[in-house]
């Protein structure tokens, strides 16, 4: 069997309740060998015998919304390469939550422009992140979809080999897959829906039961993307298979158990606001490092990275400012600021204002007095900043980015075993930082990513809706 796979993709999760435009800058752009060499599978059996054919690939940390230059021009790029087919299939790698300023269902857009070069018979296979939305468009325009099954991801690559043999093994068999799409009327933020606490982690277990059925290819669960204001944003069940009514079921059963399980999705950490996290972190005997998400603000879901509302917070704690208590925040995007200070000697005093550019909701830019603790290199932040005002290790950085990775924290000379309280922008902890914390509480703290989705302005969302609308239904 000789057979002829394109492979691109768009991959960005983007708020669009952040401020920030995602543009060419904060995409990593890969093509031809570089493209291929991202999969480690290409040499097994099964896909040895096909000749994949790399386009473009663009992939950036979850932001606002894309720029429509920018879209507009990987999009033309996938389309000509797709034109100097003919193609058996598509292997679309992308994560299903982007949003492009101006527009609705940028995926939508995406399969349609592919369809109209490749025509209806090639087969199109996509590889998505649980936070993906499922539009009627997007499920339409593809043959096989599929998405993570963990929250934290664990599972990214395995999934994209799952999409990619998939499509393999339908373009081997001939004709083409059945499918069915359910909409399950549900909308949450992720750190409701980790798959390491229930109701999720056994919703997501009887996955592979479900698709390891006769007549049924895959099946796949996703929660959707809270923090875009479409109406594609909504929980779906995909389910494909040989066999019709096998696939129907095993989507209709999935859907259900979903709905079924609405009221039991509960945050995957204690909450409470800024200053009640601290007072726990802080309160004698409270396990150490204790670790506060600053979840509001999380860039990995597209938050703006410089809300100063939790660094306000923290700075007005006497035992924080005076030294007796060991503080790390992480961080501030501010490439402003770190022009400022980053070129001088470390050790320097050093008065900066930073934060609340993008993002300028009170309290905004705040004042920083204190010394150059440390300046490094990160591959994710550009050049990066430290500076202590009392117990207090604050990080800048010149390009927005997540401190997930230890690694990134000991960049600037902290290692965190040593501290009494880590606050992070991040919301469920990615698990590293799970590992390394000893106490965590989940701030509901103001962003673009906000985790109290009733205190956001959505006007397009396909309603009624749960838990917005109690009173949405099922089936």
């Amino acid at each position: 069997m000789s057979l002829r796979i394109a492979v691109c993709g768009i991959h960005i999760e983007s708020s669009t309740f952040s401020p920030h435009l995602s543009g060419t800058a904060d995409f990593e752009v890969t093509r031809g060998r570089a493209l291929l060499d991202r999969y480690d599978w290409l040499g097994d059996d099964w896909a040895a015998g096909v000749e994949w054919v790399p386009l473009v690939h663009a992939r950036a940390l979850p932001g606002g919304a894309v720029e429509p230059a920018a879209y507009d021009a990987w999009r033309a790029e996938i389309v000509e390469g797709l034109a100097e087919g003919p193609f058996d299939g598509v292997l679309l790698d992308f994560h299903g939550a982007m949003s492009v300023v101006g527009r609705q269902d940028a995926e939508g857009d995406l399969i349609t422009a592919i369809r109209s070069v490749i025509g209806p018979e090639p087969l199109v296979s996509a590889a998505m992140d649980l936070h993906g939305n499922v539009s009627e468009t997007l499920f339409d325009g593809c043959d096989l979809l599929t998405c993570y099954r963990t929250a934290p991801h664990v599972d990214v690559w395995e999934t994209r080999e799952r999409a990619a043999r998939n499509l393999v093994t339908a373009l081997g068999a001939g004709g083409r897959p059945h499918k069915t799409l359910v909409h399950v009327p549900i909308l949450l933020p992720g750190e409701m829906t980790s798959t390491r606490v229930e109701p999720a982690r056994g919703l997501y277990a009887r996955v592979p039961e479900v698709e390891s059925r006769p007549g049924v290819i895959d099946a796949a669960i996703w929660i959707g993307f809270a923090w875009a204001d479409e109406p594609r944003c909504t929980g779906a069940v995909v389910a494909t298979g040989t066999d019709a009514a096998a696939t129907e079921r095993a989507a209709r059963e999935l859907g259900q158990a979903f709905w079924d399980a609405r009221d039991d999705f509960a945050f995957v950490a204690p909450t409470g606001s800024m200053d009640e996290c601290l007072d726990t972190a802080l309160k004698e005997g409270s396990p150490r490092p204790y670790f506060i998400s600053d979840s509001g603000d999380n860039p990995g879901a597209g938050g703006a990275d410089d809300v100063t509302y939790a660094l306000e917070r923290m700075l007005a704690r006497p035992e924080i400012r005076d030294g007796s208590a060991r503080a790390v925040y992480a961080s501030l995007f501010d490439p402003e600021a770190v022009a400022r200070v980053g070129h001088l000697p470390v050790g320097s005093p050093v008065s900066v204002r930073a934060g609340g550019r993008l993002d300028t909701r009170d309290p905004g830019p705040l004042l920083l007095e204190g010394t150059l603790e440390a300046v490094a290199d990160d591959p994710d932040g550009g050049r990066v900043v430290s500076v202590r005002v009392g117990g207090l290790s604050v990080f800048l950085t010149s390009r927005r980015m997540q401190y997930r990775l230890l690694s990134s924290y000991r960049r600037l000379g902290v290692d965190v075993a040593g501290a009494d309280v880590v606050t992070v922008k991040i919301g469920y902890l990615e698990p590293e930082l799970f590992e390394a914390a000893a106490g965590w509480m989940l701030a509901l703290t103001p962003g673009g990513v906000d985790q109290d989705l009733h205190r956001l302005p959505y006007r397009n969302l396909r309603r009624p809706i749960f838990p917005l609308d109690r009173d949405a239904t099922f089936g």
